[in-house]
C-alpha cells in the first residue's frame, strides 16, 4: 500500500480547480511508479482540459506537488 500525501500547494491548487483529491489518489493507484519525480498528464471525465499531477516517489510515500488543469494540450 502507496502512502499518498499532499502538499500544501497541491491542497490548495485543488480547491482552485475543484479537483477532489479522490480523484488525484483513484489516478495515482493505477500506475506503476518508481523512484523520482514525476510528471503526469491524464484525461479525466468531467474536466475540459487534462489534469497535470506533479509528484515525487520517495521510498512508499508519494508525495502531490501540485495538480492543475493542462489548458494546453501535449502535442502527439
Amino acid at each position: 500500500m502507496v502512502r499518498i500525501i499532499f502538499s500544501r500547494h497541491a491542497k490548495r491548487r485543488a480547491r482552485l480547480y475543484d479537483i477532489s483529491e479522490s480523484t488525484v489518489a483513484a489516478i495515482l493507484k493505477n500506475m506503476n511508479l518508481v523512484q523520482g519525480e514525476h510528471e503526469i498528464v491524464k484525461d479525466v471525465p468531467g474536466f475540459k482540459y487534462p489534469l497535470k499531477i506533479a509528484i515525487s516517489v520517495v521510498a512508499d510515500a508519494v508525495t502531490v506537488i501540485t495538480t492543475y488543469p493542462l489548458k494546453k494540450r501535449r502535442k502527439k
